[in-house]
């Protein structure tokens, strides 16, 4: 994955924010819209495409892009960069292959320790009865 490609392949739109600011918020388009075309992508390979395909199913588009919106400051510059860097987090975290599990045995200290434990239970539980007459 290539940090400089993927940014070149981003598209980025301003639009009008919401919320407080006044007529600041009226008049400037701060808001960012930032889309990735995951389909489309030079910058991935087709393995990373899969798996970015398969964990990020929730937030893509029929058309397999990616959208992100960035309204937290009042300039859109700093709502560019913060979108770009939420991007690279997202990317990221997602391209990250878990561990396969192996499954192992219990050693045989384990299996001992755990039976005289439950021995000595079930003689407490039973020194617990009535005595039978």
């Amino acid at each position: 994955m290539n940090t400089n490609t993927l940014i070149k392949e981003l598209q980025f739109k301003a639009i009008r924010s919401s919320g407080a600011g006044g007529q600041h918020v009226n008049k400037t388009s701060s808001k960012i819209e930032l889309t990735f075309d995951l389909e489309n992508s030079l910058a991935l390979s087709t393995n990373e495409k899969e798996l970015l395909k398969e964990k990020l199913a929730s937030k893509l588009t029929k058309k397999n892009q990616l959208i992100l919106f960035c309204e937290e400051t009042r300039s859109q510059h700093k709502n560019k960069e913060l979108a770009i860097k939420r991007f690279l987090r997202l990317l990221k975290t997602n391209l990250i292959k878990p561990k396969k599990r192996r499954p192992t045995k219990p050693s045989r200290a384990s299996i001992l320790k755990n039976t005289n434990k439950n021995k000595r239970n079930s003689l407490k539980k039973i020194l617990r009865k009535k005595p039978d007459f």
